[in-house]
């Protein structure tokens, strides 16, 4: 039990670091990263090669998607975002049916569109799975271990996706050259991602 005290430990203090690093960045600088990166995943083979692909509506201090989601609108891909539950680390993914759907949908506590509990929606899980995922998260290392904010959300739905579909959807974390660390700390309920895009990652 000591080895997970010293994980989770290592894990909150490196959120606060991370949390410290992003409030500092400037929305001149945030938005440079955040165009940068979507062009690179415009141009990325594993976006290309997707049809149905789930993306997070980002936080102030999380990569803008919003570009993203309009270009997975103009490919004519299928569109699917998070839908979390509160009270448990369960979260769906659901269709969007527009990016001018986005800022009609009802707010949550941590200030992000989401549909709500009552709106009946699509879930990928139940019409064929998908092919990509978008992974927020706080920090990231050069190996694909993430730290996110701590619920677990996207590690439990994974692990669902993997139940369902048979294999993992490819999983692609976007991130600020600031959330790259040397190495995040792990336990091994934690899922690694694929690959991390920032402005410095090359290409696979």
């Amino acid at each position: 039990m000591a080895a997970a005290a010293a994980v989770s430990s290592a894990k909150r203090s490196l959120r606060a670091e991370l949390k410290q690093r992003l409030r500092a960045l400037s929305a001149e600088e945030r938005l440079r990263q955040s165009h940068l990166l979507t062009q690179k995943v415009i141009a990325h083979s594993r976006y290309q090669n997707s049809k149905r692909i789930s993306i997070f509506l980002s936080m102030p201090d999380e990569i803008d998607t919003e570009e993203i989601i309009k270009d997975i609108f103009q490919q004519g891909k299928t569109c699917f975002i998070p839908r979390y539950q509160f009270q448990s680390n369960h979260m769906d993914m659901v269709k969007l049916e527009s990016p001018e759907e986005i800022s009609l949908l009802p707010k949550t506590s941590w200030n992000i569109h989401q549909p709500g509990e009552e709106d009946v929606r699509e879930e990928a899980l139940s019409t064929g799975g998908l092919d990509l995922v978008f992974m927020p998260g706080l920090g990231f290392d050069k190996d694909g271990n993430r730290l996110g904010r701590g619920k677990g959300y996207y590690d439990t739905y994974l692990k669902r996706c993997l139940q369902h579909q048979g294999v993992k959807p490819y999983t692609l974390a976007l991130a600020f050259k600031e959330q790259i660390c040397l190495q995040v700390p792990v336990d091994k309920h934690d899922v690694k991602v694929d690959e991390v895009l920032y402005e410095d990652s090359l290409a696979f």
